[in-house]
């Protein structure tokens, strides 16, 4: 299978879904509304077929989550990035598309507090279950500490 150059990929996302931002560097800025058809559609009709990596950013008004998506054995890769309001941060889990963002996601619930719409199983995974706020927050204080 011939595949298009990803200039050409990224230009088309960027025509079929309206409100896309593409950057200087080639991240893309999906809206929030769009994001599963738009990662269902990068999986199923242009062949990007492995979540690479999940992760999310604080920036004090709105977190933002990134996503890295890319085909086995290719070296394409597309970079994805949702804002997420701060006082609701709730966003679609994305392991009904790639099963593998089942562990990334539970990161970044338990060090950002961002939650997982329809996530199988949403729980900590690196703090202890009592530990209480999100260590990665910009306003997160820690309490403890040596004496």
């Amino acid at each position: 299978m011939t595949r298009q150059p990803l200039a050409d990929v990224i230009g088309e996302l960027a025509s079929k879904y309206p409100g896309i931002e593409v950057s200087e560097q080639g991240y893309l800025t999906v809206p929030l509304e769009t994001l599963v058809e738009f990662m269902r559609d990068l999986k199923e009709n242009y062949g990007f077929n492995f979540l690479t990596n999940v992760t999310a950013v604080d920036y004090l008004e709105y977190f933002e989550m990134v996503y890295d998506v890319s085909v086995v054995g290719e070296p394409d890769m597309i970079h994805i990035k949702c804002r997420v309001d701060r006082h609701h941060p709730v966003v679609p889990s994305m392991v009904p598309i790639w099963g593998g963002a089942i562990w990334q996601e539970r990161e970044v619930y338990d060090l950002l507090g961002i939650t997982f719409q329809d996530h199988p199983d949403l729980r900590r995974i690196l703090l202890d279950d009592n530990w209480e706020g999100h260590p990665l927050r910009k306003d997160y204080r820690y309490e403890g500490g040596r004496e």
